[in-house]
């Protein structure tokens, strides 16, 4: 079963110096629908204002928080004493275990910056806090799905604390992809950009779909498309 959710119907916050969109409740927005969906807790695209940012508020805890870069760049501090500057291609995994705090800001005098952020509900609680931060070419997402994040770190991906996978890939004309849905599981597909079809459902940039049955999804007939993959318990 597909079930649509289309990037108009997205929560929408404006602070200014950032636009974020919500796919799932989160802070003053709230659907009862698209509260979560399994241990997916949070897709939001924010575009945040060259020089511009937001500053550390309450500690997040047990919780993993996967920052994905679309383009431009972002400057991550941390109160782990983690400080590093995230472009296009790059994932970080922070993972707030036991409370931290964080601040992001663009550091660019021009360019905004562009990027979604994903939380992932751990298997485990109050674990230690971590960080890690990966670059993935484009080359390795051209015309199928790349490995970005999983609990045992396959392939060179992030280490999360969930049985979890995330991809990503690029995809343009005749690239074409299938995805395996395995029983008992399911699967979230979120298009970051272009467009693309899952089996013969049209999604844009910003829509997304829910897969609540097992078995092959093809992604197919993509227009500059660059779409995460989410294989979830």
């Amino acid at each position: 079963m597909l079930e649509v959710r289309r990037s108009l119907d997205r929560g929408y916050a404006n602070q200014g110096g950032l636009k974020s969109f919500h796919t799932f409740s989160f802070g003053d927005y709230y659907d009862p629908v698209f509260e979560d969906f399994g241990a997916l807790r949070v897709i939001n695209e924010d575009r945040i204002k060259p020089g511009k940012g937001y500053d550390p508020g309450p500690a997040e805890t047990d919780v993993e928080i996967l920052t994905y870069i679309i383009s431009g760049e972002l400057e991550h501090k941390d109160s782990l004493g983690n400080t590093s500057v995230l472009r296009a291609g790059d994932v970080q995994r922070w993972s707030a275990g036991a409370g931290v705090k964080q601040s992001e800001h663009n550091p660019s005098t021009s360019q905004e910056a562009h990027l979604l952020q994903v939380w992932v509900k751990p298997g485990a609680t109050s674990a230690v806090p971590g960080y890690e931060q990966k670059h993935f070419p484009a080359s390795e997402k051209r015309g199928k799905l790349r490995l970005l994040a999983s609990p045992d770190g396959e392939d060179g991906s992030l280490r999360i604390r969930q049985d979890a996978r995330i991809y990503s890939g690029f995809f343009n004309a005749a690239e074409r992809v299938e995805f395996e849905v395995g029983k008992g599981r399911r699967a979230y597909a979120h298009v970051a950009g272009g467009s693309i079809a899952v089996n013969e459902t049209r999604l844009n940039a910003g829509d997304g779909v829910k897969i609540t049955k097992s078995g092959r999804f093809a992604l197919q007939s993509g227009r500059d498309a660059e779409v995460l993959m989410f294989d979830l318990p």
